[in-house]
């Protein structure tokens, strides 16, 4: 399994740019690929940093990714993962999160998909 030293203790990013910088620079394709699908699902969304990871947000915020060791992190809240829970077999999920491993190919249809979701269920909130 393809790992990486992503841990950056006390390191602080403003923008998802300084995020993806920060990056191994054999994740960074990766990254990049992860926002501009989230970018393009959800076109209305702010990119910010929260919690130290890309975040879109509008009204709440609607869903995270973060670089970890072993596999990259989709942060969708509970209700995601429960939703897609069928189409989430094959990874490791927990409550809010989903791990894609670095050695598989990256499901950029699915993680579209995942990211609609949120934008149409979670903006309603407030």
């Amino acid at each position: 399994m393809t790992q990486y030293d992503v841990t950056k203790k006390g390191l602080k990013v403003n923008t998802i740019d300084e995020y993806i910088a920060s990056q191994p620079e054999e994740l960074r394709p990766t990254l990049n690929k992860v926002r501009t699908c989230i970018k393009e699902a959800l076109p209305f969304a702010q990119e910010r940093i929260s919690y130290q990871m890309p975040t879109y947000w509008y009204k709440v915020n609607l869903i995270h990714f973060a670089a970890q060791k072993k596999h990259l992190g989709l942060y969708p809240r509970p209700e995601a993962v429960e939703h897609f829970k069928d189409k989430l077999q094959g990874y490791k999920t927990s409550k809010g999160a989903i791990q894609i491993p670095y050695d598989e190919p990256l499901p950029l249809e699915l993680i579209s998909e995942i990211a609609m979701w949120c934008g149409e269920n979670y903006r309603k909130e407030k």
